[in-house]
Parts: structure tokens; C-alpha cells; sequence
């Protein structure tokens, strides 16, 4: 799914915050999902910003700080360690 622009977030807040459309009407207007207005709804009493929220979205690291300080430790100990050595 395509980020929406700033400009169709704008239209979307300023058309629900006039208040002479629903929810779905809005969303139909500007071909968008009811969900999305209810997000950008609900991003900005949250956050005050309706701007798009990229470096929040996407899988969380699998590694994590504590476990790249344990790698970095086990390694300066036993520099010729394996990788397969580390997994066990």
C-alpha cells in the first residue's frame, strides 16, 4: 500500500473536522479506507501530527542491545569463536 500525501492527510483531517461528512463518506471521497481516516483521526489526538510514521512500522530487531553487547563480549573472549558456537 502507497504512503498518502501530506496534502490528501490534510484533506482528510480538514473534511472530518468540519463535520458535514461521516467517517465513510469521507473515506469514500478521497478513495481511501475507513480505517485510514480513523487512523489519521486518531494519530493526531494522540500525537498532535498526522505525518506519515515510517520508522515506526516494519518488524521489530531480533536482536536486540542486550544480545549485541553478550555477541560483542563472547567474541573479544574467544575471538576464534564460530557462529555455530555461538547459537549453542
Amino acid at each position: 500500500m502507497a504512503t498518502l500525501s501530506q496534502d490528501l492527510r490534510e484533506r482528510i483531517v480538514a473534511a472530518y473536522d468540519r463535520g458535514d461528512s461521516t467517517r465513510q463518506q469521507i473515506a469514500e471521497r478521497y478513495n481511501v479506507s475507513l480505517g485510514m481516516v480513523k487512523k489519521l483521526v486518531q494519530q493526531r489526538r494522540h500525537t498532535g501530527d498526522i505525518a506519515a510514521r515510517h520508522r515506526f512500522s516494519g518488524a521489530k530487531p531480533k536482536i536486540t542491545a542486550a544480545h549485541q553487547r553478550q555477541l560483542s563480549r563472547l567474541v573479544a573472549e574467544q575471538p576464534a569463536t564460530t557462529l555455530e558456537d555461538l547459537r549453542d
